[in-house]
């Protein structure tokens, strides 16, 4: 078997995306303009929701659902310990109080008799993260919200509207996910969404905000606020103050810079075209990996079944009753033989950022867990079938190896 080169996630960009970006070029309308705005309208019809933002990251989306909630200082936000750190850190950013729940045993999802004993009257708001595009078990997730309702204590109109702690997804791996015939973005209160370059839709950098309707609460207000946060406080978009006479404008709170170009936004509208072949790929790559592993001593994250199918976008394996430094000799063996691996995640309470703010992985043995035997494979529509076996036989000998 000789060599191959395979990225872990290189971006899946045609002559189609390239001849739009080029069109956007050409336009003289670059930063935000007529291609995000259709491209947020695509998003939302895609998502059955009202509305959706595009900014500039999956960040800055879950950062300002968390400020259009009146999410700050005094509140607690309530995430899980298995995750990257942009799920937790913007709680730190709006000045709430993080509170990290453990994940159930064998699982990548939060523990839920946890989570619910963590609430108290200072909790507003709980991340749930829908980790390799898998969908959370929300239904459980509301019923807990529920069944806390009494010691809710809002301080803002949306808080009083909601009347209980909003559930804000951090669907970053999420986009085009369904579970229950609901579409990821359709089933928690906020949702963020990544199109990180690594992402299976990209806009190289970017992301987007959808919410499902509030009773009480005008949609376009919420949009309007997120344009203001996302654009300085500034009462008139830049598409706005191109009509005659329109530069007159207002700052009305000293806000943040975040939002997403059209040159972005370009790439997103070729992608989304593209997206129901792109996750049909993914689910064949997942379904060879599958058969071709089956009969090892491995744990594998489940993408599909009767009532959800994920977005496929992370190919998680666990190499039951081995180690972290076992795993990572599969990891070098794969890299010399041309695989490039990852590891999805190093628990929050490993990281200095997070220990610094008093965690400690010692209260997370089951994300520990997962994070001692995991390796990632690469998933993407880059890779041929000839590739998916390549990767299937080298891990097969690697694992056998060690």
């Amino acid at each position: 078997m000789e060599n191959r080169h395979i990225a872990f996630s290189p971006p899946d960009i045609t002559e189609e995306e390239i001849a739009e970006v080029a069109d956007t070029l050409r336009s003289g309308w670059i930063t935000t303009g007529p291609k995000t705005k259709k491209f947020e309208n695509e998003i939302a019809a895609f998502c059955h929701t009202s509305k959706a933002v595009c900014l500039n990251s999956a960040t800055a989306c879950a950062e300002m659902s968390l400020r259009v909630l009146g999410i700050g200082p005094g509140d607690e936000v309530i995430t899980s310990a298995y995750t990257y750190t942009a799920s937790a850190s913007v709680a730190v950013h709006v000045g709430a109080t993080l509170v990290l729940v453990d994940t159930q045993p064998d699982s990548y999802e939060m523990d839920y008799e946890k989570l619910e004993s963590a609430i108290t009257e200072k909790t507003k708001a709980i991340i749930p993260v829908d980790l390799g595009g898998v969908i959370c078990d929300y239904d459980k997730i509301f019923d807990i919200v529920e069944k806390k309702k009494s010691l809710f204590r809002p301080s803002t109109e949306i808080q009083k509207k909601m009347g209980r702690i909003a559930v804000v997804a951090d669907g970053a791996h999420a986009f085009g996910a369904t579970k229950n015939g609901k579409h990821s973005g359709e089933i928690a209160d906020f949702t963020s969404f990544s199109f990180h370059a690594v992402k299976n839709l990209t806009t190289a950098e970017g992301g987007a905000a959808v919410w499902r309707d509030i009773d009480g609460i005008d949609n376009e207000e919420i949009y309007k606020q997120f344009m203001l946060l996302s654009l300085h406080g500034q009462s008139k978009d830049a598409l706005a103050k191109t009509q005659l006479g329109a530069w007159e404008y207002d700052i009305i709170a000293p806000y943040y810079k975040c939002n997403m170009t059209d040159i972005m936004a370009s790439l997103g509208l070729v992608q989304l075209r593209r997206y129901p072949s792109i996750l049909a790929r993914r689910k064949e790559i997942i379904e060879k990996y599958n058969e071709g592993l089956k009969d090892l001593d491995l744990s594998v994250l489940n993408h599909y079944g009767d009532d959800f199918a994920s977005s496929g976008h992370l190919y998680l394996v666990r190499l039951n009753g081995k180690t972290r430094e076992e795993c990572n000799a599969v990891i070098t063996k794969m890299a010399e033989a041309g695989v490039a691996t990852n590891v999805h995640y190093k628990p929050l309470p490993l990281l200095t950022a997070y220990k610094n703010l008093g965690f400690d992985i010692k209260d997370y043995p089951n994300a520990y867990a997962l994070f001692e035997n995991e390796i990632t494979l690469p998933l993407h529509t880059k890779l041929t079938d000839e590739d998916v076996e390549y990767v299937i036989e080298t891990f097969r000998k690697c694992v056998s190896e060690v």
